[in-house]
């Protein structure tokens, strides 16, 4: 079957070329798995060129999603290091730091203001201006304990 003019393999093939080059452009790691499946597509088109194209999208299909599991799953086993893994994680970032009451803490619920920001606050009783630890985030809600002081 032919495309054009072009064989239904080498369409396939400069699929995968295009797509592997798109992946290249964009951030993120996904087109390469897709642009896998229309390589091994299209090597078997151009070992069985009379499949129809049903089949062609089927095995496209198919491979795709087997390529994007097996991608998953290398992710999964070899992560990639970060030297910030906190990056776009804003409330992880807030964990263990020390905040201050901006509205007393009563009956576990308050305000707390971190840098420039007013957060909800969850914790033992403060009063305002009291210095609290960071040890959780819940909801968008940060979870504060008591600050233990040195000794004297």
């Amino acid at each position: 079957m032919t495309i054009d003019g072009m064989s239904a393999g080498a369409f396939w093939l400069i699929a995968a070329l295009v797509l592997g080059v798109t992946e290249l452009v964009l951030p993120g790691v996904f087109l390469v798995f897709i642009a896998i499946a229309a390589a091994i597509t299209g090597v078997v088109m151009l070992a069985l060129p009379d499949l129809p194209p049903i089949v062609q999208f089927a095995s496209f299909a198919i491979w795709s999603g087997v390529a994007v599991m097996i991608g998953r799953r290398w992710y999964r086993d070899y992560p990639v290091a970060s030297s910030d893994p906190m990056l776009n994680d804003r409330g992880a970032r807030l964990i263990g730091e020390i905040v201050t009451v901006e509205q007393a803490i009563e009956s576990g619920s308050g305000r707390v203001r971190q840098a420039d920001g007013s957060w909800p606050a969850r914790g033992p009783d403060a009063p305002t201006g009291a210095r609290m630890r960071v040890v959780a985030i819940e909801a968008g809600v940060l979870v504060v304990e008591t600050i233990a002081l040195p000794a004297a």
